[in-house]
């Protein structure tokens, strides 16, 4: 299993699998590891390079022994683009690893980074009750919490490997992990306030693929085909699933419509990248 030595002697393990470019760089979310992107990587490793990614403290990458923030996690993912030798990366980013593309975008430029996959992300400003939960998670009353998170995850979810995913996997991080998680995204979001608006300042604009299945909220998928129709750099699709992790759920639909997105003609995304945008309301 390929490794890189990042900041603190952390070693960050990786899979490189697959070949063609650009190569997609799976980032899981807070709390989880890229055993999430399990069914996943053999689907897209099929027609491309894959690099998927543990972050630091988490599976089988190291911690460093002391605490991190959102800024660590990226140069990590920076060292590990740069050891892959990859000229171009697509991060596909599972939840509010959606940040953590964002930025890399910004780092390396739209030529090295010319698109963005994003799943399962809170693509608008936070509801009320998300930003409660992520202060419970900061609080003592951190597990009842995570708790009330795992309670609305798998609601509905019958199927046993997502259940074992949610109340065995994500469950054996602690209270560390998961107030470190909380006051990282809250951070990110008071300080972009929301990924719509984040991803609209970029320049130039970069094509981006929202792939999600909850919520069921026709409004949600409505005010984002709204900013599409005025931003058609931006791009989403709902998907049929139950849960928060389409990609274990549905990974053909989901390979599929990556690999669709990132090979669409380039004449296509000219066409996009030179209409006008206008910001989310």
């Amino acid at each position: 299993m390929p490794e890189v030595n990042s900041s603190g002697g952390a070693r960050i393990r990786y899979d490189d699998v697959g070949r063609g470019g650009p190569a997609l760089l799976f980032i899981p979310g807070w709390c989880t590891t890229r055993a999430a992107f399990r069914p996943l990587l053999p689907r897209c490793a099929a027609r491309r390079r894959v690099l998927s990614v543990d972050l630091r403290g988490h599976g089988e990458s190291e911690g460093g022994g002391t605490d991190f923030d959102s800024a660590t996690v990226l140069e990590d993912l920076l060292t590990v683009v740069e050891a892959s030798g990859a000229q171009q990366v697509v991060p596909v980013a599972m939840s509010h690893a959606g940040w953590w593309a964002l930025e890399l975008r910004r780092e390396l430029g739209a030529e090295r980074v010319p698109r963005l996959v994003v799943m399962d992300w809170i693509i608008s400003e936070p509801p009320l009750a998300f930003t409660e939960a992520l202060r419970g998670l900061m609080s003592e009353r951190w597990a009842e919490a995570r708790e009330g998170l795992f309670r609305m995850w798998l609601e509905g979810v019958e199927d046993e490997n997502l259940i074992r995913f949610f109340r065995e996997e994500m469950a054996s991080f602690g209270e560390e992990m998961w107030a470190r998680a909380a006051r990282e995204i809250a951070s990110a979001y008071a300080r972009e306030g929301s990924p719509l608006r984040a991803l609209f300042g970029l320049r130039p604009p970069t094509p981006t693929l929202h792939l999600y299945a909850q919520p069921e909220s026709h409004d949600y998928l409505a005010n984002q085909v709204a900013f599409s129709v005025n931003n058609p750099w931006f791009h989403v699709m709902k998907l049929p699933a139950i849960s928060h992790v389409p990609m274990m759920e549905v990974p053909d639909l989901v390979a599929a419509g990556i690999e669709a997105f990132v090979s669409a003609q380039q004449t296509y995304m000219n066409t996009a990248l030179d209409t006008p945008g206008a910001a989310p309301s």
